[in-house]
């Protein structure tokens, strides 16, 4: 196979990949291609909840044909014993020829025992190859891994001028149908959807995936201290239906943990920080939970404190083409920043027109 062919062949694995996005947690959504004299024999991803793995799909599909054919996996093929054998048993006992890896596995269970497993085997083993891009689509797995965190992106859509409600708060809508429709594609891709208690209270947000059709709904999640988010809201309406985590201070009024409680929410305690919740524990306890990406949509306050905590990864900005004025409320709350080399820094990855309005992603630089 020639390099221009390899570099094809992961590209639509990791195009695969992406379609378990905010389905598979805590497991990677991983990508498989399997090719034999030029020709795809098989193709996978993770399935819902996780399995099955992406390379067992893509060597149902292959059947004995895999025997002598190419592999493309986005992640190093698991080396351990779970609910399903590894993976890497599976390639060897299906007698391939090569698998080309993008990134190796950094949890302790396997970090470099899948490629063990293969080489051993006699089988060749390449990695690196859209190594970066696999990075990036893998970031909350390694995230949660490493750091004991999820994945967080950060979205807002606002005015022109930044502003993401007038100055008596009517905020719907500034931006159109058409990026809605794209902001409900993108909670799709994640575990969780994640509002300020502030955000909840005014919006009334239901938080869920809408217009695509039946699919798993995304974790609700809501950040507030003192629990005081509206009980007959529509997140109180649908917790019993669809997954309601509220994540509160250890001080919140009994009465209230016990009302949520018993509407079906899900009650994490979380660490204090200056009066409001330490974030960087608030984050804890989500990757505890099994998330590994999260879609945070504001408000302002909640999108400071996670900038000021360096926890926000991903920056994803809706730009109308209308100006609200200083009086209207601003997208990120105060940072209390004296120098520019004290603020945050990220590295724009995509713009794109989305009906009348700008969609602009950010990556952090780190």
């Amino acid at each position: 196979m020639n390099a221009e062919g390899d570099t094809r062949y992961m590209r639509l694995a990791l195009a695969l990949g992406r379609r378990g996005m905010g389905n598979t947690a805590p497991n990677p959504a991983v990508g498989c291609v399997i090719v034999k004299s030029g020709r795809i024999i098989g193709r996978g991803w993770t399935q819902p909840g996780g399995r099955p793995h992406a390379e067992p799909v893509a060597l149902a599909q292959a059947g004995g044909q895999a025997r002598g054919a190419d592999v493309y996996v986005t992640l190093e093929p698991c080396a351990h014993h779970g609910k399903t054998p590894p993976c890497a048993e599976a390639l060897v006992q299906a007698g391939v020829k090569r698998v080309v890896v993008a990134a190796v596995d950094t949890d302790e269970r396997v970090n470099g025992a899948g490629l063990r497993i293969l080489r051993n085997a006699g089988i060749k083993v390449e990695t690196g190859l859209c190594g970066d891009a696999a990075k990036r689509d893998h970031a909350g797995f390694f995230l949660r891994i490493e750091q004991d965190r999820p994945f967080l992106t950060l979205k807002l859509a606002n005015s022109f001028d930044g502003r993401i409600a007038t100055g008596t708060g009517e905020s719907q809508w500034i931006t159109g149908a058409a990026a809605r429709r794209v902001v409900h594609a993108m909670r799709a891709r994640h575990d969780a959807v994640m509002v300020g208690g502030g955000t909840a209270r005014h919006d009334d947000p239901s938080l869920t995936v809408r217009g695509l059709g039946d699919m798993p709904q995304p974790t609700r999640v809501v950040v507030s201290r003192r629990l005081d988010v509206p009980l007959k809201g529509a997140l109180a309406k649908t917790a019993s239906g669809v997954p309601v985590v509220m994540c509160h201070g250890q001080d919140a009024d009994p009465v209230l943990q016990g009302a949520w409680r018993d509407l079906g929410a899900e009650l994490m305690p979380c660490a204090p920080k200056g009066g409001q919740l330490d974030l960087r524990d608030v984050m804890r306890h989500l990757s505890e939970h099994g998330i590994t990406r999260v879609f945070c949509e504001g408000g302002s306050a909640l999108a400071a404190s996670l900038i000021e905590a360096d926890l926000v990864d991903r920056l994803v900005g809706f730009t109308a083409g209308l100006a609200i004025g200083a009086e209207g409320l601003p997208n990120v709350g105060a940072l209390g920043l004296a120098k520019l080399s004290e603020a945050a820094r990220f590295e724009l990855i995509s713009a794109r027109p989305v009906g009348g309005d700008i969609c602009h992603e950010w990556d952090r630089v780190r």
